[in-house]
């Protein structure tokens, strides 16, 4: 907690103490009070008690622990792509996928009215969202560790000239003036979260139904055309694929991937049995119903 400027540091107190008094009602969510992780958590979980942790291993690690009965982690961004490092993390943790949530994202200047702006503080994937629109203003960015820790720290130290990029509901939260609203570089800006538990769920019978996963490659020619052609062959539509290096050797890849379907349909068994045959390794990371419709 000593790591959030001191206006966050008093909120946090009072949301995990809250936590802890019902963990299983607890969501995790990475970010201090009023980042957009907060909405997220309030707006899938309309009864949960948020719980801000500062890391996204410290939201997982919550969870792990029965310190909180889920958590909402941001997976991708419609302007900005994946999120760090979230690849890596969701296999890693042992925890399971059993929703998603998208939110609107509509980020907002927020500081001190009257005082001309030259910097702007806020998470990385924010301040890529709003590059172009800050671009054209001449404010420089400036990476923090999130976007509503960024609004605190500006409500802490009021320094001349810095706003921090952040939801409007951050600036009720500490008491800051919205200088410019939806400064997003495109009006489709969307952040698709996804909702872990410790255990996998079976989603209910008659929904679309998603299954994340993923998988190592062999490092031989067309491995990964030969991978993915049970999915062709069997009629499942893939929805997403990503490619990522793990210790820097460059010799083999892992992929991310979403399909439609769950196992136990016979097709997308076929398709993860010779998935399997083609690669070194598969984790399935968990299905759950679809929270909007791909491909539209």
């Amino acid at each position: 907690m000593q790591s959030y400027p001191e206006p966050a540091r008093r909120l946090v107190a009072e949301m995990a103490a809250a936590a802890a008094a019902d963990p299983a009602r607890a969501v995790a969510f990475q970010g201090a009070p009023g980042a957009n992780s907060h909405l997220a958590a309030l707006g899938h979980f309309p009864d949960g008690l948020p719980l801000p942790c500062f890391s996204f291993e410290d939201a997982l690690e919550a969870v792990r622990e029965g310190r909180a009965g889920h958590a909402i982690i941001p997976i991708e961004n419609s302007l900005h792509g994946r999120v760090a490092d979230i690849h890596f993390l969701l296999p890693e943790s042992g925890l399971a996928i059993v929703d998603e949530h998208f939110l609107p994202i509509e980020p907002c200047l927020l500081g001190r009215a009257g005082v001309p702006v030259t910097q702007a503080i806020s998470h990385p994937q924010a301040l890529g969202q709003s590059r172009q629109w800050l671009r054209a203003r001449g404010i420089r960015p400036v990476p923090y560790a999130d976007t509503a820790a960024a609004a605190a720290l500006i409500a802490e130290q009021g320094e001349a000239g810095a706003a921090a990029i952040a939801p409007r509901f951050a600036a009720g939260l500490y008491g800051l003036d919205v200088l410019a609203e939806s400064i997003a570089d495109a009006p489709h800006n969307m952040t698709r979260f996804t909702i872990l538990a410790r255990e996998a769920r079976v989603p209910a019978a008659g929904v679309p139904v998603m299954t994340s996963l993923t998988f190592e490659v062999k490092n031989i020619p067309a491995a990964l055309y030969k991978a993915l052609g049970g999915f062709a062959t069997n009629g499942v539509n893939m929805t997403k694929l990503e490619s990522y290096q793990r210790g820097g050797s460059f010799a083999a890849t892992e992929f991310y991937a979403d399909i439609e379907g769950m196992p136990g349909d016979p097709a997308v068994d076929r398709a993860i049995d010779e998935l399997r045959f083609h690669t070194k390794w598969v984790r399935l990371l968990g299905s759950y119903p679809q929270a909007r419709k791909r491909g539209l």
